[in-house]
């Protein structure tokens, strides 16, 4: 898609928020999180900027203030459970809720041409157990106003099906009506034993970034499974993949900038309720039928 028609698509059409609106961004100390950051409290929201490392935290925080821009900052290791309770607690005390969540924090370990799984545990761990537990841990804050709670998470197109060739787990993944978050931590599982005992290239994984993939992979259908049980509640829950796109993850490769992902992500973040879809994968910002990709 060309990337100038894509960010017109993407303007958020319709205001609807206001400074009472409460959104929390993942992992946001830079790249992707960070422009996210900034584009939502420029369009004027109350925005949380959270990272695992509060020195950088709060570096980026000021960075942001020092342009005029006012965030707050909370340190979160998704990773990391009890982080997550301490930050819902305070969440709960500082604010009483939220209205959106992106889930942005992820980690890759390879290079662009390399593919190692040496860290698959941790990039599972950060990348789908992670925003998992950082969801449920919020789930009774998110305020359900008649303009919808939205839960964004950041994926990729490397998690999509088509880059599965294990018929058996393709299968599973495609029965939406019966798929349940315990097959997703059962395949999730089945992974990680395959990386243990050295097998994993033998069983149609993605071949591309491997570990990676299988993390968003797993986020995409557990996104899927979530969007199904809070459907008519009030909360939407869908998956956002930027494209390739220049981050430190990328080594600084890509064919947009990170505050022209992050324009994509607000705008998606932002769309008016009788827009707002749930349970959807959005390629840039077209939204997909998962089943279909």
């Amino acid at each position: 898609m060309n990337t100038s028609s894509a960010k017109d698509q993407c303007s958020p059409a319709k205001r609807w928020w206001s400074k009472e609106t409460v959104a929390v961004v993942t992992g946001a100390n830079k790249g992707i999180g960070f422009a996210t950051v900034k584009k939502l409290a420029e369009l004027g929201l109350t925005v949380i900027l959270t990272a695992r490392d509060p020195e950088k935290g709060q570096k980026a925080v000021e960075s942001l203030r020092a342009q005029g821009i006012d965030v707050w900052f909370k340190r979160l290791d998704v990773a990391d459970i009890s982080s997550i309770t301490d930050f819902a607690s305070w969440l709960h005390q500082v604010f009483g809720g939220l209205d959106i969540l992106v889930n942005n924090a992820a980690v890759s370990f390879n290079e662009l041409n390399t593919n190692t799984v040496e860290h698959a545990e941790t990039v599972i761990k950060t990348n789908f157990y992670g925003p998992k537990l950082l969801i449920e841990a919020l789930m009774p804050l998110f305020r359900r106003s008649p303009s919808t709670s939205r839960i964004l998470s950041l994926s990729s197109r490397l998690g999509l099906l088509n880059k599965l060739t294990n018929p058996a787990i393709r299968k599973l993944l495609l029965e939406e009506e019966t798929l349940k978050e315990e097959k997703i931590d059962q395949i999730v599982k089945q992974f990680l034993i395959q990386v243990k005992d050295g097998t994993w290239q033998e069983h149609g994984w993605p071949k591309v970034w491997t570990d990676y993939s299988v993390s968003k992979l797993a986020l995409n259908a557990y996104s899927r499974v979530l969007a199904r049980r809070l459907e008519g509640n009030g909360v939407s829950v869908n998956c956002f993949c930027p494209g390739f796109t220049r981050t430190d993850m990328t080594g600084g490769w890509g064919q947009r900038s990170a505050d022209e992902a992050a324009a994509a992500a607000a705008a998606l973040a932002l769309l008016p309720s009788e827009e707002l879809p749930t349970g959807k994968f959005f390629k840039w910002c077209i939204p997909m039928l998962y089943s279909k990709l």
